[in-house]
């Protein structure tokens, strides 16, 4: 997710030059593979092998929106959605450490002109950054993908040997230890980054980020919202809506050739972004009357749940 720079007259955002992404481990729930025991009366250290193979990680825990939300900066959090506990959300302490792990698979899923069937190299991501106009903490402001999205990303990087970094191999030691990587495994991962992680992260901004990733983790778990929001984009909008869509979200660096990414970010968008920062009639190129006639047709036929339960409705 990407704020739309230059859209309000009433925000200047000025960026940061790229900065040196620090490395540190991490307090993500990860498998351990031994055991650290005392041993014997005489009390020495001991390192026994579990016997069956690793103890399953402790699960993780769940918590709501406003729980999330509330979070105050600090160490990474991992917690699970409460009301779809298959949306996997990691709470950065920075825009830094969140693009040390997601952008390189970011640039494989959905960013725009970057190769779909290889991992970029350290160079290439760095060039790929840098081309786009943004940092390494501004490539997004929020992630979200399919767990089978990042499973192929590790794949294809194992297969060519690319070297990733230390965050990025934590983070398949952690979905892997929640059993996420697994063929046919089903479940998102969205994260967003901490209160105050640059100027324009302030509180409306984390939520809105907060809400508009949750709405991507239920499109990628919920048959039901996917499918409604396909055909909302196919027989609710007209051509130029669609075409408008498209043009606000290459703008943004989306691949406007991935259909089923074009129709997730519109429902995001649409319905789920409400802060002007973001996402506004003027930035989409439609005009505000029909904007809410597009909000108030979604939410009539939304399928039930939580997620309808708290959309507003069209914006005034």
């Amino acid at each position: 997710m990407a704020p739309r720079l230059g859209n309000n007259d009433d925000t200047v955002i000025q960026r940061s030059p790229p900065a040196r992404l620090g490395r540190r481990r991490w307090p993500f729930v990860l498998g351990a593979g031994l055991l650290l025991a005392v041993a014997g009366a005489g009390g020495g250290l001991a390192l026994n092998w579990w016997p069956a193979g690793p103890p399953a990680p402790p699960p993780i825990a769940t918590a709501t929106e406003a729980a999330i939300d509330a979070e105050l900066p600090g160490d990474p959090k991992t917690v699970r959605f409460a009301l779809n506990p298959t949306i996997l959300v990691l709470d950065f302490a920075s825009l830094a450490q969140q693009g040390a792990m997601l952008n390189r698979v970011a640039a494989l899923v959905e960013k725009g002109g970057q190769p779909r069937d290889r991992v970029l190299t350290d160079a290439e991501l760095a060039s790929a950054v840098l081309a786009s106009g943004a940092t390494p903490e501004t490539y997004y402001y929020g992630h979200d993908y399919r767990v089978a999205d990042i499973a192929r990303f590790f794949e294809l990087a194992d297969r060519d040997h690319v070297a990733l970094d230390p965050d990025e191999e934590l983070l398949r030691q952690t979905l892997a230890g929640q059993g996420l990587l697994k063929p046919g495994a089903v479940g998102a991962l969205i994260s967003i980054p901490a209160l105050g992680s640059d100027q324009l992260v302030d509180a409306q901004a984390r939520a809105t980020i907060l809400h508009h990733e949750l709405a991507h983790g239920e499109y990628f778990t919920v048959p039901a919202y996917a499918d409604y929001t396909r055909h909302f984009w196919q027989d609710a909008l007209t051509e130029q809506d669609r075409a408008s869509f498209r043009k606000f979200l290459a703008d943004d660096g989306y691949d406007d050739r991935n259909e089923d990414l074009m129709m997730n970010e519109m429902q995001a968008y649409l319905m789920h972004t409400r802060d002007p920062r973001f996402f506004s009639a003027k930035a989409v190129g439609i005009p505000e009357e029909r904007l809410r006639w597009l909000q108030a047709q979604f939410l009539l036929g939304m399928p039930a749940g939580w997620l309808r339960d708290c959309t507003p409705g069209p914006a005034k």
